[in-house]
């Protein structure tokens, strides 16, 4: 591959990650106008639907699915739904920036999930993002001394985790489901997603509309820039440099929302939690590019012969 098609990948991934890193930016001012999150997530859905059909059209992919398609790809919709969901409200009742930056536990769960119902293979690596994560939690869960993050914005940020690894697990092991096209993928599931959000209006939860052209504005770029955009630059940057290399590039979704949250929103953040998100994100990262860290650990033993290590032990 040359390097200026890396160049190219390295930057499309990039682009990706910080893409999806605005759906704060977006959301939260909606709030403010009077809008709930089920409400804001029905018209992103909605929006996005002819969206992607443009994209679907020009790279001439058929929109018919199989039969034994149709219940798997409805279980990814709710999933996804279920996921935004619970995101977005999170975004009520804690800085969204942190919100983003503790929905990126995510890849560890899917290792984990991987681990204990798939029979993939303990790495010791996992081990220590465990550890980096667990230590970064703490640190968010107590920013300083007088103030913590709401337990119940975090709860919903782990359900929402919780279901985006479960949605990326059975995307991965589901034959069926891997055969579909991407972008064809996600068009079904902003769909079906889009029931969700109908059956929670129908239960009871009010719809909201947003009462000025802003922030129609608003619902289009949630449409556009954290869906369709970066969806097609993720698409295109694994094509040039790799799953792996692309998700590493992930790290960038929960900076630039916390960039943004303090930017845009005027949200505050301390130092602590800063410190605590960057040891998720570092975690996360060991987690994506397990096999070069591996690389690295097994240099690191060949570095110290075993007479060392055991001497050590002894002492």
């Amino acid at each position: 591959m040359s390097v200026s098609n890396k160049i190219k990948g390295y930057f499309l991934a990039a682009l990706a990650a910080a893409a999806y890193g605005t759906n704060p930016a977006f959301a939260v001012p909606l709030y403010e106008t009077g809008m709930n999150p089920n409400s804001v997530l029905l018209f992103r859905y909605a929006l996005g639907i002819p969206l992607l059909l443009i994209v679907l059209f020009v790279r001439k992919i058929p929109l018919s699915l199989k039969r034994d398609e149709i219940f798997p790809v409805a279980m990814l919709g709710v999933l996804m739904a279920l996921s935004s969901l619970t995101l977005f409200e999170s975004y009520r009742y804690m800085n969204s920036g942190i919100a983003s930056t503790l929905l990126f536990v995510y890849p560890i769960m899917v290792a984990v999930i991987m681990i204990f119902f798939f029979h993939e293979k303990f790495k010791i690596n996992l081990l220590i993002c465990l550890l980096f994560m667990c230590s970064g939690l703490f640190l968010l869960m107590k920013s300083d001394a007088t103030t913590s993050l709401s337990g119940y914005g975090c709860l919903l940020v782990m359900i929402s985790a919780l279901t985006y690894a479960l949605y990326i697990v059975l995307v991965n092991v589901s034959k069926v489901v891997s055969a579909i096209p991407t972008t064809k993928l996600l068009f079904y599931v902003l769909i079906f997603g889009c029931f969700v959000f109908l059956f929670a209006i129908a239960a009871g939860s009010e719809l909201t509309v947003p009462q000025k052209a802003g922030g129609w504005l608003n619902l289009f770029a949630l449409a556009l820039i954290p869906t369709v955009v970066s969806l097609a630059c993720t698409s295109a940057a694994i094509h040039l440099i790799g799953s792996t290399s692309t998700a590493i590039f992930g790290a960038l979704e929960p900076v630039t929302a916390v960039i943004l949250s303090m930017a845009v929103l005027r949200q505050s953040i301390t130092w602590q939690e800063i410190l605590g998100g960057l040891l998720i994100v570092v975690a996360t990262t060991i987690v994506v590019g397990d096999k070069s860290v591996d690389k690295i650990i097994l240099r690191v033993r060949k570095m110290f012969p075993r007479s060392l290590l055991h001497n050590n032990r002894q002492r």
